[in-house]
């Protein structure tokens, strides 16, 4: 199995450690056509509209709503915001999975928090009634899932944090900066299913 992730900006390091850490061959993904040889892949935090603009600016966008027809894509924080069909606003979107996100929606920097999340979906031998510990920076929140988009866990509040449609994922939080491993290896599942 070989999971590349989105390198045109953002914070694409920290899952490239974390897959390496699984056994997973990875690559960093900044042109079209290295796509093609890969399993799945995970579009990263950071700034939403800027990686929208780069990947309009490199031929991504086709390429990558073809890739999603077929095969598993996880974003997450701007990840989310990226895979989203509509955030409100205009900026340019991939718009694959059918949930309304709202962007900065915890406020900004300085109101970064973590929060243990219950996320029944990790639940291999009773994983997912351990806490999952969602690191939230400058984070997007879930207004709404559609269609066959399901929300998987929200915080004690009731706010949706995360979703799943078929083989795309989309959290508000970065599990790659924490040292669990669990929706990592659920993503690698995920990729798993025809």
């Amino acid at each position: 199995m070989k999971v590349g992730v989105l390198a045109l900006q953002g914070a694409f390091v920290e899952h490239m450690a974390m897959l390496a850490r699984l056994g997973v061959a990875t690559a960093e993904i900044r042109l079209p056509e290295q796509l093609a040889d890969l399993d799945g892949l995970i579009i990263p935090g950071g700034e939403s509209t800027t990686i929208g603009k780069l990947a309009e600016k490199y031929g991504f966008m086709e390429p990558l709503r073809q890739f999603a027809q077929e095969k598993g894509i996880w974003g997450t924080c701007a990840g989310m915001i990226f895979l989203a069909k509509d955030i409100g606003r205009e900026q340019p979107l991939l718009g694959v999975m059918d949930i309304v996100v709202e962007r900065n929606a915890f406020g900004r920097q300085v109101d970064s928090f973590v929060m243990p999340l219950e996320v029944p979906v990790l639940g291999e031998n009773g994983d997912g009634k351990r806490p999952f510990p969602g690191v939230f920076i400058r984070a997007p929140r879930l207004v709404a899932a559609k269609g066959e988009a399901q929300i998987i866990t929200r915080l004690p509040d009731g706010t949706a944090v995360a979703a799943q449609q078929g083989k795309l994922l989309a959290t508000a939080f970065h599990p790659e900066l924490t040292d669990d491993d669990r929706f990592h290896r659920y993503f690698l599942r995920l990729l798993q299913h025809k």
